[in-house]
């Protein structure tokens, strides 16, 4: 403690476990904010993944489709996950085969940039598929 005195710096016990317990003498308050600096850089760098969700009726139209798979493209280029969401209405609940075929060519399509991380699947009145990037 003498020393630290002497230097004008801090006594910070670093292993108060170990016998004898290890301290190093340094400016605490440099150590804080240098700490605080480094954790607030290294969040940062991360990247947070986000889920885009692109809805279609069974019955949509060419142009549609293909203006919301190139927007899907788009996101999982980006780094997020897209998922696709086929809605049914009414009636159409009963034509699983054209939502069925609407799944299989986003898959198609999808196929060259990336990869399905969820099969389709029938949730309520709704048909999800999920893509994430390559």
């Amino acid at each position: 403690m003498q020393k630290a005195s002497d230097a004008g710096l801090d006594l910070v016990e670093v292993s108060p476990q170990v016998d004898p317990p290890v301290c190093k003498i340094l400016d605490f308050g440099k150590f804080k904010y240098e700490a605080q600096k480094k954790a607030s850089t290294s969040k940062k760098k991360q990247k947070e993944i986000t889920i885009k969700e692109i809805k279609m009726r069974p019955g949509i139209d060419v142009h549609d489709y293909d203006f919301k798979v190139k927007a899907a493209q788009k996101f999982i280029a980006a780094g997020d996950k897209v998922k696709f969401t086929i809605r049914f209405k009414g009636r159409e609940f009963e034509h699983h085969d054209i939502a069925e075929k609407l799944m299989e060519r986003i898959r198609e399509t999808m196929g060259t940039t990336s990869k399905i991380e969820q099969e389709p699947k029938l949730e309520g009145r709704q048909f999800t598929m999920i893509f994430t990037a390559n």
